[in-house]
């Protein structure tokens, strides 16, 4: 969206669908504070550049359209998926999310307690007379998604390590992306690369397929319509093996979890960078920090929440993935003469938008809602998806094609 106007940060957040999202139920849509809006624009206006037009998408509208997929309305203090919550804290407020299977006994265990089959009582109950500190503490041991939304001098600490795109881009067109990530994030960055002309090889294992096959369908076929998909076992030598090869013959490798999981199957991220690949790691926290973290719960514990007179809200649906997979894909077009590891860290990225002057408030005019800017009113954009075009492989259907093709014998 070309002009002046494109960036204006309230204009942005208008025109994104973000608003219609963030909210209580039963109240107005509120615009959020910062730039997040205005930043994921900015990335894809850069990779339109730097693809010759290749990428050519909004990456405002990107923030909103899973859950324009999903029917998803405002919930206020809950997830727009209804796993998680932002709670008040003994010194603040906090951001915590159940959205494993697994969790509700790991959130036991975070209270001290059998939570039974909602755990919410309980975890108000202990977070109410607990302190931030001690949340994010007990959530790192326990490996649980939770941590204390940061002050302004936290966010300030983590935007710092923030990751933006520099320098000449170079052309991804026919480059071999060996995708292992998974749900949103990592899954938007190899989408990126795939319209940009990189071929994209999207890798699961029998014991862990991607979550997001459960998920919204139309979701999933948006983001991985003509990749490949590739299933092997590191549990397997022979699959071990060819798992290296395929790896050792990518240009761009992408992981999105704790760098220990790749090194649990014998790969290495420094190995591989080391022989000229670029290496694209988004993490909740960076590769130094043993965190886990979900879009909701990172961009809250990065300061990126609305608030009203009864407390903090959620900013629309997990938008610390779609920011990083925006960032991660320009990184990875980014030119270098050697190989590289962008350390991609999910509440550094999404630190990095907060701030700026109190938004201005929503209003009715007619039928439309509306917010003043300063080039003028806007109205407010409902959620729009893009159509999705083509299907995505059952999960490991191309193995043999994709093995064959690259000379990759086990």
């Amino acid at each position: 969206m070309p002009g002046s106007e494109s960036h204006d940060p309230v204009r942005t957040w208008a025109e994104s669908g973000i608003p219609f999202l963030t909210g209580r139920p039963d109240g107005p849509p509120l615009i959020p504070g910062g730039t997040a809006a205005a930043t994921a624009r900015h990335l894809t206006d850069w990779m339109r550049e730097a693809t010759r037009g290749s990428v050519d998408l909004d990456g405002a509208r990107l923030l909103a359209e899973r859950a324009a997929l999903s029917g998803y309305q405002r919930s206020g203090s809950i997830t727009l998926g209804g796993s998680g919550r932002l709670l008040p804290a003994a010194d603040g407020w906090v951001a915590v999310n159940c959205a494993r299977p697994d969790d509700p006994p790991l959130l036991g265990a975070l209270v001290g307690r059998d939570v039974g089959g909602d755990p919410w009582p309980a975890v108000e109950d202990w977070v109410a007379t607990h302190s931030r500190v001690e949340l994010d503490e007990r959530a790192t041991l326990l490996g649980v998604a939770a941590a204390g939304v940061a002050t302004d001098g936290g966010v300030a600490a983590l935007s710092r390590s923030a990751l933006r795109p520099h320098g000449a881009p170079r052309s991804v067109e026919g480059m071999l992306v060996v995708d292992f990530s998974a749900l949103w994030a990592g899954p938007l960055c190899a989408h990126l690369l795939g319209l940009a002309g990189a071929q994209v090889v999207k890798v699961e294992t029998p014991q862990r397929p991607d979550g997001a096959r459960r998920g919204n369908d139309a979701f999933y076929r948006l983001l991985h319509g003509g990749h490949d998909s590739v299933v092997l076992d590191p549990a397997v030598p022979a699959e071990r093996r060819v798992l290296h090869r395929l790896v050792e013959a990518a240009d761009i490798v992408i992981e999105a979890s704790r760098p220990r999981a790749l090194r649990g199957f014998g790969l290495e991220a420094a190995d591989f960078v080391a022989a000229g690949t670029t290496w694209i790691s988004i993490t909740a926290s960076g590769r130094d920090s043993d965190r886990i973290g979900f879009g909701d719960d990172v961009a809250a514990s990065a300061g990126l929440v609305a608030s009203d007179d009864a407390g903090l809200m959620f900013v629309g649906d997990a938008i610390a993935d779609p920011l990083s997979g925006l960032t991660a894909a320009a990184l990875a077009m980014c030119a270098a003469d050697d190989g590289v590891l962008w350390d991609i860290s999910m509440r550094a990225t999404a630190a990095a938008t907060v701030g700026g002057p109190v938004p201005p408030r929503a209003y009715r005019h007619g039928e439309r809602w509306m917010v003043d800017t300063e080039s003028g009113p806007a109205a407010l954009v409902a959620p729009t998806p893009r159509a999705t075009t083509s299907d995505a492989p059952p999960s490991g259907h191309d193995t043999t094609t994709v093995l064959s093709r690259l000379g990759i014998m086990s």
